[in-house]
């Protein structure tokens, strides 16, 4: 986890244990990011990988110039990489990745994860509920 984003996940869990879920499912969030993880198969020969990387490179960076890549990084194990994809659905994610050419080369995997907007920060734009009277104060 990245430090700076440690308040917002701290408070999305908050927000999250305080919340009851019927609360949540009234207000469904649309995805607007899809984390992608790639991961280079195992037991793919490297000559194979450096082959097919001159043409993953060029059809990434115009993936990124196309606005379809938002974020890209390493990965810290060196198996592969992950994007932030511009994409509403993993279905929209999918068809971005199956263009790749270690995605067309069966060289790598594929892991998905759409993202929404902190939808538990709803509740604070709500004005808060009146306290209820206790029956002795009548």
């Amino acid at each position: 986890m990245f430090p700076h984003r440690l308040p917002i996940a701290l408070l999305s869990a908050l927000l999250a244990a305080a919340i009851p879920a019927g609360v949540l499912a009234q207000a469904p969030a649309p995805t607007t990011q899809v984390l992608t993880m790639l991961t280079i198969k195992p037991g793919v020969d490297r000559a194979q990988i450096m082959r097919v990387m001159p043409d993953e490179v060029r059809e990434t960076v115009k993936l990124y110039l196309d606005g379809k890549i938002q974020q890209w990084y390493s990965r810290s194990d060196g198996r592969g990489v992950v994007f932030m994809l511009n994409a509403g659905s993993v279905a929209d994610a999918e068809a971005i990745t199956d263009g790749l050419p270690l995605s067309k080369a069966d060289l790598a995997t594929f892991e998905f994860v759409a993202l929404t907007p902190l939808t538990p920060l709803r509740m604070l734009l709500n004005p808060p509920a009146a306290p209820a009277k206790d029956d002795r104060e009548r």
